[in-house]
């Protein structure tokens, strides 16, 4: 379990009194957030991405996900392509850190080895979709100052508005503007803004459901990137948790042979 700041939010009926400044209002909300969607231990899933051009063209891929919970650090992440057949075998292996820069692995069969993807490109696409490579690592507190804005309403439900600034250097994000449903502490859209502080992409998460009593999964994910006209949907199936993944499952020496 992550450690927690101390949650000073004071919930009254119809909404919630910060006595904090924004900085630290938008703080306590994401640790609430990040506080009831830890201690999962394990998860994995799998996925239908589907890339969408501005012509209307679309292109599908069937992908493996399994996330592993580390003790006093961010989240490790796999990811197996399972079609179409260019990228068959490909898998992607994620170690998130809080404090210092993620590392990243890609590996690619046709060539068979391994590259670590370099800070400098973690703001390119993943694999063509709307995904950045700094997307895919676990939400981490301490790689972001914020500033809680105002209560909003989206999806007919009330909000948190935050804004998020990354802090690590390298990002392809200014910030971030998250809807943070206020009865569950679930993110339902994200705004990212690029270096040019412009709009890029909207990430709505649709359809959550429950798990072990506790946990709110979204089955389906849209970013739509509103400079190209391009979007990705990424449709999840056969979630299941605490599934007993172990290190030796996420180790970058085993990512080619993980099935």
């Amino acid at each position: 379990m992550k450690s927690l700041l101390v949650i000073l939010i004071i919930n009254l009926f119809s909404g919630v009194c910060f006595s904090a400044t924004e900085q630290e209002a938008g703080v306590q909300i994401m640790q609430e957030a990040q506080h009831r969607s830890s201690g999962f231990g394990d998860s994995s899933a799998e996925a239908r991405m589907i890339l969408t051009t501005k012509e209307g063209d679309e292109a599908e891929r069937l992908l493996k996900i399994k996330t592993l919970e580390v003790q006093d650090d961010g989240n490790k992440l796999l990811i197996m392509f399972e079609t179409p057949l260019d990228v068959k075998g490909t898998s992607f292996l994620s170690y998130t850190h809080p404090l210092t820069p993620d590392e990243q692995w890609l590996y690619l069969p046709d060539v068979k080895r391994v590259k670590r993807v370099s800070s400098s490109n973690k703001s390119g696409a993943f694999v063509g979709s709307e995904l950045a490579y700094e997307d895919l690592g676990s939400f981490e507190i301490q790689k972001y100052d914020y500033k809680y804005l105002r209560e909003d309403v989206i999806q007919q439900k009330a909000c948190y508005l935050v804004e998020l600034y990354p802090r690590y250097e390298g990002s392809g994000y200014t910030k971030l503007i998250s809807w943070i449903e206020k009865d569950r502490y679930i993110p339902l859209n994200i705004q990212y803004f690029d270096r040019k502080k412009n709009l890029l992409k909207t990430q709505e998460y649709r359809n959550y459901k429950k798990y072990l009593g506790r946990y709110w999964i979204a089955d389906e994910i849209f970013i739509n990137n509103h400079q190209n006209g391009n979007s990705t949907k990424i449709l999840y199936q056969n979630t299941n948790l605490r599934t007993n993944l172990t290190a030796r499952q996420f180790d970058q020496n085993a990512i080619q042979h993980n099935k």
